[in-house]
């Protein structure tokens, strides 16, 4: 298992249309997510900013993440969920929420 965390800003006029969206998830897009190995997925949010948490327990990350950016239903949700959002300044080229470097782990 390997842990993920990343951030990205919230447009604060989105925040509420954001927060209602979350409230009812799609079921076909919580579909993918597990289909795709991604466990204890969590978004918090704090000035601003959302900050992302899941646990991957698949083997091939990069195919599990072209398999969802490949599902229709989770792009019909990215269109309603992606005006929400605006990228870190500090984004690489094709990064959409910023990675974070784990430091520090304990049980």
């Amino acid at each position: 298992m390997k842990r993920y965390g990343n951030i990205i800003k919230l447009r604060p006029e989105k925040l509420e249309e954001y927060k209602k969206l979350h409230e009812a998830v799609w079921e076909g897009v919580l579909d993918r997510i597990r289909a795709s190995h991604i466990t204890n997925y969590s978004i918090f949010y704090r000035d601003g900013l959302l900050f992302s948490y899941y646990e991957y327990v698949g083997t091939d990350h990069a195919a599990d993440m072209t398999a969802i950016a490949a599902d229709p239903i989770t792009q019909q949700w990215w269109e309603l969920t992606i005006p929400c959002q605006q990228p870190l300044e500090t984004c690489q080229a094709g990064e959409w929420w910023a990675s974070m470097e784990e430091f520090f782990y304990t049980k």
